[in-house]
């Protein structure tokens, strides 16, 4: 099932995700469907918080972006990135190694606004699998700045917080209406709730 992504003014993407104790059907659940919502969205990664969730869960799918490479070790084992995706980390552990580079990114929770974000080269997370075990990524290029972007997301940390602030400065009228957009839109929702709980 897609479900809506929330945008930039909400303040659920501003929460830190509670990790989850209990790997469930409906962990399961909300996990295909950020796959599927994340698909629909030719997005490249999503955040529980991005659906509504502040939970500690990401899915990540870098399988169709040929232009930046990534490499990928699980469990110390080399493997083809895409043929690894797409990924769920739950309660993931992230390590920044190595140099940092800047490079454009964009998020799904701010359309049509991109920004040159400093990331390291290289991770290492440690994370749960939807089965319940436990994974090691050593990951590199493109798939590591996602998983910072994400695990960003996962603290509450959106990616304009990362920006130099002449870049921000630059966007400051488009934050500031989309802000101001979906806040009119949150509240349309919290009206619509409370009219349907009387």
């Amino acid at each position: 099932m897609i479900l809506p992504i929330l945008e930039y003014g909400d303040p659920i993407l501003r929460a830190k995700g509670k990790p989850i104790d209990n790997i469930d059907d409906r962990i399961r659940e909300l996990a295909a469907n950020m796959i599927e919502t994340m698909h629909a969205a030719n997005g490249v990664g999503l955040a529980a918080q991005q659906v509504g969730e502040a939970l500690q869960l990401t899915v990540l799918d870098v399988s169709l972006v040929e232009d930046r490479p990534s490499t990928l070790k699980v469990d110390g084992k080399d493997v083809d990135p895409k043929a690894a995706m797409p990924l769920v980390l739950i309660n993931p552990e992230i390590e920044l190694h190595g140099a940092t580079e800047t490079g454009v990114e964009g998020c799904l929770s701010f359309p049509e606004i991109t920004g040159d974000i400093e990331r390291a080269n290289t991770v290492i997370v440690r994370a749960q699998t939807l089965e319940g075990g436990t994974i090691e990524i050593e990951a590199s290029g493109f798939l590591a700045r996602a998983i910072q972007h994400e695990g960003d997301h996962l603290n509450g940390i959106l990616f304009i917080d990362r920006m130099n602030s002449a870049a921000k400065a630059a966007l400051s009228s488009r934050l500031k209406r989309l802000q101001k957009e979906t806040r009119r839109g949150v509240r349309h929702r919290e009206a619509l709730v409370s009219e349907t709980t009387l």
